[in-house]
């Protein structure tokens, strides 16, 4: 009946798949948990090997990166059954009865968006960048999902019929970090298909610091950028790449872009402090893909 899907990299999956394989257990279900490590050499993978002692559990180990994407591609050749469960190792259900809730929407939903939520225990100032972005951009009410349901769901925490990620596979071109969902849920929305939302949401435990979250922001603008410049996704909506359109009707790109290198390392230092503005990180995001697309 349900396949359960974790592309895993660098991170101990572990407790992950015993509450999955225990849940649906309690749901006398049938189902198979997969998890497959996307080449990490992670210290973690001496302890996600004990998932293979699990019943109906396996774990996988690549032997190169494929990438987020072509990652989630394999595991779905790899699955048996019709319905799929998406989610991130560094995630976990917030509720004992998360599977019973997915299952209690199968009959009348394609593909279904349960959320995400992040812990409210403040964390240390080095992670408290992502910990304030997660809370104010990803953890989305269902009714503020519905306004735009294709646009604030991520892959994070999907549930969806195999046949229409078989039709609809993650880009494989797409190899770095950054939009691969926003790409994959933009194709959905071109061929009709619409994500359902409910309240049945995961935590994001990993937070990483802030430091390495920017680092990543940067490398995700670049993906954007190529993915942009691509034009196979004409139907993505980005703050970013609207607010750039308008700056460069404007003839504003260039001076956009001078500022950015003037006032980044002020910027930078306010991202990095213990009150992060989520206004000067957008205003880091719009002026660094300025900088690369100019």
């Amino acid at each position: 009946m349900l396949s359960i899907l974790i592309p895993t990299y660098n991170y101990n999956a572990y407790p992950l798949v015993t509450e999955l394989q225990k849940q649906c257990i309690d749901c006398t279900i049938e189902f198979e948990i997969l998890c497959q490590d996307d080449a990490s050499n992670s210290k973690w993978n001496t302890e996600n090997q004990k998932i293979d002692s699990i019943k109906n559990c396996f774990l996988f180990i690549n032997n190169y990166n494929l990438g987020r994407g072509k990652n989630i591609n394999s595991l779905v050749e790899k699955s048996k059954y019709r319905l799929l469960l998406i989610m991130d190792c560094d995630t976990f259900p917030i509720q004992n009865n998360f599977i019973q809730k997915y299952c209690e929407v199968i009959p009348n939903s394609s593909v279904t968006f349960g959320g995400i939520q992040y812990e409210k225990e403040t964390p240390n100032k080095e992670k408290l960048l992502r910990w304030i972005y997660g809370n104010k951009r990803e953890s989305i009410s269902v009714d503020s999902r519905n306004k735009k349901p294709n646009f604030r769901a991520l892959t994070s925490n999907l549930l969806i019929k195999k046949e229409i990620l078989e039709q609809n596979p993650f880009d494989s071109t797409i190899t770095k970090y950054g939009y691969e969902d926003l790409c994959f849920l933009s194709a959905l929305e071109t061929n009709n298909i619409k994500v359902s939302h409910i309240d049945n949401p995961t935590y994001h435990l990993n937070l990483e610091t802030s430091i390495l979250f920017l680092e990543k922001t940067r490398t995700a603008i670049e993906n954007l950028v190529y993915i942009i410049n691509s034009d196979k996704f004409s139907t993505i909506e980005t703050k970013i790449n609207s607010a750039y359109i308008i700056l460069k009707k404007l003839r504003l790109v260039a001076i956009t872009t001078f500022i950015f290198k003037k006032t980044e390392s002020t910027i930078t230092s306010n991202l990095l402090s213990k009150s992060p503005s989520l206004f000067l990180f957008d205003l880091y995001k719009l002026g660094y893909y300025c900088s690369i697309q100019s």
